[in-house]
């Protein structure tokens, strides 16, 4: 088989935290690995300690550099100012591939990519939406002019990249159907991190694991608790990670209801630690595109129970026993009640380890953006040569 010539890929967004800023370091790591040079452009004034590390542990895989430029979260005159002045180094890097993660990053690779096209230059203008503009309502005038500017910008771009296919059909509700080239590319996890965590016997029955406010539904998690005490007819234990704004709320919460020697409050942590401290981890979120947690519990070997959000049912089945309504304790708490009484319930409900990593692994995220990327370019390798 011809190999395909090695490619120039700069991605671009917004801020360096949460779930763009890990897809976008494991495209880094998987693509530099398959000989492709790549880079990162983002903003300048977020993130912190965390992100330079995370910064400084791919920085060897950035072969094209790291652009760091101010980017505001809303549009500002002091935009276009800040991409003028790093033009010119862009195009320097001689990109053909230009990735934008999220509104504003999808805007800027947009509008560079135009702006190389017209001097002549070809360049693949991709977007990835990861949530961003798709969170507005049409209802709202500031809504109905943010999904209008999604789909001007269409015109800018060569391809749309959804993580999962509950974002692909929240873009044709809100902003209408793709004009351009569209794929489903799922979220990935590394090779290395299939690797079953297990827990003590006397571990906590339930992990919450995430940020402490009410989007994520840690207070749907502590009612959904106590319910599930009461049906069982015992006391159970929990474990809650994370940091956030309402953490007093919640621990006045669980006081409230006496749970406040049954349910630990440990701070974040990376999620492996977590997972080995608790049997089943619990994701009451109100709503969520495709939350890397789901994946890394699973992963991991962790039974996982859920809100029917987003994403998530495309990972646990659309069917799965698993599944909860969202902001419902009654609900989540019948789901965990089943979880903790039923003898193989693990083994039953949650998705089988192979069929999982079939679709969710970086390394097949990474070859099906590659191949993505080789059709935007035409250099996608022919089998019948060479």
């Amino acid at each position: 088989m011809a190999e395909s010539p090695p490619l120039r890929i700069l991605h671009c967004f917004r801020s360096p935290v949460g779930g763009i800023f890990r897809h976008v370091r494991d495209l880094v790591e998987e693509h530099r690995a398959a000989g492709h040079e790549v880079g990162i452009l983002c903003d300048s004034s977020t993130g912190g300690a965390h992100e330079d590390r995370l910064f400084d542990s791919i920085r060897p895989h950035l072969s094209l550099g790291l652009t760091r430029i101010p980017m505001r979260r809303a549009i500002a005159p002091s935009d276009f100012v800040a991409i003028y002045k790093s033009y010119k180094h862009i195009k320097s890097l001689q990109p053909n591939i230009l990735h934008g993660h999220g509104a504003k990053g999808g805007a800027i690779a947009r509008l560079i990519g135009s702006a190389l096209r017209v001097n002549r230059y070809r360049v693949a203008r991709l977007y990835s939406p990861h949530g961003g503009s798709l969170h507005f309502n049409r209802s709202s005038l500031s809504g109905q002019a943010v999904l209008r500017l999604e789909r001007f910008q269409e015109h800018f771009g060569d391809a749309l990249v959804f993580v999962c296919d509950y974002e692909r059909r929240t873009y044709e509700a809100k902003i209408g159907k793709p004009r351009k080239v569209s794929r489903v590319i799922y979220n990935g996890i590394k090779d290395a991190e299939f690797e079953t965590i297990g827990a003590d016997q006397g571990a906590p029955h339930f992990l919450y694991i995430g940020m402490l406010r009410d989007l994520k539904g840690p207070d749907v998690f502590i009612d959904a608790f106590a319910r599930t005490e009461r049906a069982v007819g015992h006391p159970l234990s929990a474990l809650m990670v994370g940091d956030g704004p309402d953490r007093d709320r919640y621990e006045a919460m669980m006081a409230e209801r006496g749970l406040g020697r049954r349910i630990q409050m440990k701070p974040a942590m990376p999620a492996r630690d977590a997972f080995a401290m608790a049997k089943i981890v619990v994701v009451p979120s109100r709503a969520e595109a495709m939350p890397y947690i789901v994946l890394e519990a699973l992963a991991a070997g962790k039974p996982v129970i859920a809100s029917r959000v987003g994403g998530i049912p495309e990972v646990l089945g659309e069917a799965s026993a698993a599944l909860a309504i969202p902001g419902d304790a009654e609900d989540l708490a019948r789901v965990m009640t089943e979880a903790v009484t039923t003898p193989g319930w693990q083994d039953a409900v949650m998705p089988k380890p192979e069929a999982f990593k079939a679709v969710f692994s970086a390394s097949v995220m990474a070859r099906e953006m590659l191949g993505l990327y080789q059709d935007l370019t035409g250099s996608r390798p022919d089998p019948g040569r060479g």
